[in-house]
């Protein structure tokens, strides 16, 4: 693949990542009792709405800093960690995934999209803002 493809698909890639981080993120805000239901059942631990609201304001500063290719290294970090968290929590559904549970399944190839940006991300530089800072 020539490098101008390999940059392509890189954004395409990052975009689209990103944007999936976004939408959990907006819906912490906008529906944050879900939030607060899923960290109760898969993380065994209790959260208030305002942690709710806390961390969906994180999270969608690091979706924004993903799609716009802002330090690289932390943000794509940071949503490879948040999805493998939650794609770990939820072994048990991945081990039962016809069902109910067939959403789960989604989560594996993210999971490697999520790496695959995270190992590449020195080559995403197409309409990146690392790439105007000089980074």
């Amino acid at each position: 693949m020539s490098a101008g493809r390999t940059t392509i698909a890189l954004l395409i890639l990052r975009l689209g990542l990103g944007v999936f981080l976004l939408l959990w993120s907006i819906d912490k805000l906008v529906a944050p009792q879900g939030a607060v239901n899923i960290f109760q059942f898969f993380y065994d631990t209790g959260i208030s709405i305002n942690v709710a609201y806390v961390l969906g304001v994180l999270e969608l500063a690091v979706s924004l800093a993903i799609i716009t290719g802002l330090l690289k290294t932390y943000s794509y970090g940071l949503g490879l960690l948040v999805h493998a968290t939650s794609t770990a929590v939820s072994y048990q559904q991945l081990l039962e995934p016809f069902g109910s549970n067939r959403v789960f399944i989604a989560g594996i190839p993210v999971l490697a999209a999520f790496i695959t940006l995270f190992l590449l991300r020195r080559q995403d530089t197409l309409l990146s803002v690392d790439r105007l800072l000089g980074r």
